[in-house]
């Protein structure tokens, strides 16, 4: 680790724009973290030049860590708004909808045909020819009410 002796700050520098070229490069937020962190060790560097490389991969290894926790933090806190929460949660969509059940749901499972597919439904026992509505979603099945009377 000879060489690790001799890096300057605009080595970490360099390093930085690599990580930013290669985020804008590949999909996703995770390299410019780290193109952040090594830009943040360059600055460490420049202001003080005697620091060891292996407290320089740890400060590296360390911002890189914490400026990922706090992009987290941020994303939770501020959420992307969309104009369709539910793209890619298909079972969510049928959420409040009122169907009705061909089959009859024995033992609290059974079958409801939505548009195009068949969703497996958990449920009170209800009659084939009752109206269900959907309350909630459990990974592929659907969670239901009988709608009785309305």
């Amino acid at each position: 680790m000879a060489w690790l002796d001799n890096a300057a700050y605009w080595h970490w520098w360099v390093l930085g724009v690599v990580f930013v070229i290669l985020e804008v490069l590949s999909p996703g937020v995770f390299l410019i973290w780290m193109g952040v962190a090594a830009g943040v060790v360059g600055v460490a560097l420049w202001l003080f030049p005697g620091m060891g490389w292996e407290f320089q991969l740890l400060l590296f290894a360390g911002f890189s860590v914490a400026s990922l926790l706090l992009w987290q933090l941020f994303l939770r806190s501020h959420p992307t708004a969309t104009d369709e929460p539910r793209l890619n949660r298909r079972g969510e969509q049928y959420v409040g909808r009122v169907f009705t059940l061909t089959e009859p749901v024995v033992n609290g499972m059974g079958k409801i045909r939505v548009d195009d597919s068949s969703w497996r439904i958990r449920g009170p026992d209800c009659d084939a020819g009752t109206r269900v509505r959907v309350t909630g979603v459990d990974g592929v099945v659907l969670e239901v009410e009988c709608d009785r009377g309305r």
